[in-house]
This record gives structure tokens, sequence and C-alpha cells, in this order.
């Protein structure tokens, strides 16, 4: 009889690109995988590759500021529990793994009020509220930084880092290239601003446009509909509001990204040791999260960090130069850090919690 796991997980990429690495991993491992998200968030598009049973369920946001939004989303959140319990009765699954969102809350409660074992990661260096909330629920909590631990339930914390998607791992300079549209050699700039776009990085990054393009080819992941049709035929200069397949091909031709501070985001770029400049999201429109991981990268040596409210041209420009002109020291850090391994110890935790 084949085991049966729930995948959950969703709202941006990086509540799903974990997801995604495990699920390779898992059918090879003989289980039977179904994944419960939201209606319309970005998991929906991220999962519909992996052929596996994919369930909707309603969803709301816990938001610690006022919003009209905070009288409704609680009854949304109940029917997403009450929908997330039968589809756990009809599936009847031996584990859940989550990896966070809002969405996950109500398949974690609703698993833990029917007695299934729920494994939950938190990426971030601090656990964000979503988390927080199905702590109670959950059997183990694994977690990607070492200072985390001190935040989680020692009974149930463990170190685990974060799961890398094999296929990055196997990407073609020489393909990237080729889909990008760069003929010459010479060395090229990622930027991402995560699966949502940054508007700041965006800008500054196209404002910069005239004094990289001479020395680097530039590919630019800028977000849904966040396109600059004014500079389509730029030469040098390739935009993609998202990528999904050739990602491994990009980063395998990227000698120097320029990303936000997303734990999975940068536990990727340390994993393929690609040197990096991280502007984090500001505390003022998040939890302040990603300067957290991204102060701990670079106190580690793997990144230069601009404060997205320092950003302008001048800045990122001295710091792509910078980066680029170090990146064999920036490397030879990622190299000894040892950020593989993690889909191993966490697979063995699933098992062992079935069995």
């Amino acid at each position: 009889m084949s085991k049966k796991i729930i995948l959950t997980g969703g709202g941006t990429a990086g509540h799903v690109t974990p997801n995604m690495a495990l699920i390779p991993e898992l059918k090879a491992n003989g289980y039977e995988i179904s994944y419960i998200g939201s209606h319309n968030g970005i998991e929906k598009k991220l999962i519909a590759d992996f052929n596996i049973p994919y369930y909707s369920i309603s969803t709301g946001k816990f938001r610690r500021y006022f919003d009209p939004k905070n009288f409704t989303d609680p009854f949304r959140v109940c029917k997403g529990f009450m929908e997330a319990r039968k589809l756990i009765k009809k599936i009847q699954p031996d584990v859940v793994f989550s990896k966070g969102g809002f969405v996950s809350v109500p398949v974690i409660k609703a698993a833990a009020s029917l007695g299934v074992p729920c494994i939950l990661h938190e990426s971030d260096m601090t656990p964000g509220l979503a988390n927080k909330l199905s702590f109670s629920s959950a059997k183990t909590i694994c977690c990607n930084f070492p200072e985390t631990l001190e935040m989680l339930p020692v009974d149930k914390a463990r170190l685990t880092g974060t799961p890398i998607r094999k296929e990055l791992m196997q990407g073609s300079k020489e393909a990237g290239k080729k889909f990008c549209g760069f003929t010459d050699d010479k060395p090229v700039i990622m930027v991402t601003g995560g699966s949502l776009g940054a508007q700041s990085i965006n800008e500054t990054i196209r404002f910069a446009l005239p004094r990289l393009l001479p020395y680097f080819n530039i590919v630019h992941l800028c977000g849904k509909e966040k396109m600059d049709n004014l500079k389509l035929q730029v030469e040098g200069y390739k935009q993609f509001e998202y990528v999904k397949n050739e990602m491994k091909d990009l980063f395998a031709m990227a000698d120097v990204v320029v990303s936000r501070a997303g734990a999975n985001a940068i536990c990727e770029l340390a994993a393929l040791n690609k040197p990096n400049v991280l502007i984090p999201l500001s505390a003022k429109s998040s939890r302040g999260d990603q300067i957290i991981n991204a102060k701990s990268f670079e106190q580690q040596g793997f990144s230069v960090v601009i404060d997205n409210e320092e950003l302008d041209e001048d800045i990122l420009v001295e710091s792509i130069f910078d980066v680029y002109e170090n990146r064999e020291k920036f490397i030879e850090k990622m190299k000894k850090s040892n950020q593989f391994g993690a889909t191993e110890t966490i697979l063995k935790i699933i098992e062992d919690t079935i069995s």
C-alpha cells in the first residue's frame, strides 16, 4: 500500500519552491502526493507541471495592521478549515508537510483535528505568523538557520536547511544565452525581485542600464505585469515576467545575481555558489525577515547587502562591480558553507513520522 502525503504552502514562490524540490524525491520513494493551496495563489501555477492532484480551499490573511478585510478573512479561514477537513478525510494522508503561508494554517489545523501528523518548515530566521499559529498542531518544525532553533518549541525543532531543486544544479550556460538571445561573451547579471517582482529594484536596474550594458548582459525577471515595453529592443537586456523551466539555465549563465533576500532564494544562491547583491524587502512593508536573512549572509561572506531605503543607481552599480571583481572570494566562501543535504534530511523526518 502506497504512502500518502499532503503538501501545502503558498502565497509567494518562497512558500512553494521547497515543496517543488521534495516532489520528485517523494515520488521516487513511492509516495502518493496531493497538494492543497489557494484558489488563485502562485502555488496553483507552479505545481501544475508536476501532475499531482491540486485542491483549492478558501484562505484569508492574518494582518497585524488595520484593513477592512480583517473583518471578513476570519470567515474565509473557517471555511478553508472545513474544506481542508473534508479533503483530508477523503485523501486519508499519512502525513502533512507544510511550507507556510496563510493557506497552510487551515490545512494544518484540520489535519491535527483528524489526528494526522504535521511537519512544518520555516525558511526564515524568525518564524512567520502563519507558521507560529501552526506550531501547537505540528509534530516537527524544520528550520533553515541555527539561530531559529532558539525561537521554536525545543521538543519539536530540527535544523534541516532548505530543500534545493536538483534541476537547478543541471543548467546549461549555453542554453541560457540562447534563451536570452545573448551572442557575445560579456558576463551576465541576473536580476530578480522574487515571484511578485520588486518595483524599487526594477526601476533602479533600468536607470542603471546605460552604465552596465557596456560591460554586462542583463537578464531581468521583473514580475507579473512589470515589463518595460519601451526597453524590449535594448541590446543585451532581456526581460521576463517569470521563468520556470529555464531557470536552471539562467542560473548557470549568471555571473552575478541581484535579488531580494527571501530565505529560499538566497539558499539557492549559496548552493549554486552565485556571487550576489541582496536588496532585502524594507521593514516598512514586511516583518523584516529578509533584512535578518541578508545580514546573516553578509556576515558569512556570501553577499553584499544594500538596504532598500538606500537603493539608488550609484550604489547598485558600485555593488555589482564590487561583487563581480571579487567573485572568486564570494564563491570560495559559499563552497565551504555546506548548504546541501536538506532534502534527504526532511525525507528521513517524513519517513520516521509515519513509521
